[in-house]
């Protein structure tokens, strides 16, 4: 259970559940999972959900492969929408299945967790009278870090039936806040190629 006193998030009219998105093909990794890559003894996945888990109620783990092994880290929940459609299917589905009025999301790369992660998200939220959070990094937005109230499912339904899965679209047409991480860009790291996973273990 989280245990933030940020007095903005505490405002938020429903509980928030965290939810890691693994739910990716993994082809820029010649198919690995990267949400199972290990870091310091660890599974990424292990290291985020350690993370994330004081700022929120609950944690889902979004996984389309490998359910067994996710399944040892938390609840695990699957895309409803065949073929790898991306992390709006992700996102789509922890809103189907959660029980809060809120999810938060971080891919399963992302294992260098803010401590006021949630709690920044929320600020800007509060701040802005928009519908959703979204992480900038200083530089440009990190759109699969972000705040998303669970009331906007059906315009999420709606637009993933266009066939669009572009999730900048989706924020634009809903409206969106700015949570300014300009000061710690380097939690925004991504891990897509062999290279960058050799980069990451040599730290």
């Amino acid at each position: 259970m989280r245990h933030i006193s940020d007095s903005h998030l505490a405002a938020l009219p429903q509980p928030l559940t965290g939810v890691v998105l693994a739910g990716g093909r993994g082809s820029r990794l010649g198919g690995r999972d990267k949400g199972l890559l290990v870091k310091d003894g660890q599974a990424f996945v292990a290291h985020i959900v350690s993370a994330l888990t004081p700022q929120v109620d609950d944690c889902l783990i979004n996984a389309n492969r490998h359910i067994d092994e996710y399944q040892h880290f938390g609840p695990v929940i699957s895309d409803e929408l065949a073929e790898f459609q991306g992390p709006l299917a992700g996102m789509l589905a922890a809103m189907r299945h959660c029980r809060a009025g809120w999810i938060v999301t971080l891919p399963c790369d992302g294992i260098e967790v803010a401590d006021d992660y949630v709690a920044r998200l929320a600020r800007a939220l509060a701040n802005s009278g928009q519908p959703i959070a979204v992480a900038h990094d200083g530089q440009r937005l990190q759109p699969v870090h972000a705040l998303i109230p669970c009331h906007l499912q059906a315009s999420l339904e709606a637009f993933l039936a266009t066939g669009d899965r572009k999730i900048d679209r989706w924020y634009a047409a809903e409206g969106f806040a700015q949570a300014d991480f300009s000061d710690c860009p380097e939690i925004f790291r991504n891990i897509n190629t062999p290279e960058q996973q050799r980069e990451f273990k040599a730290e």
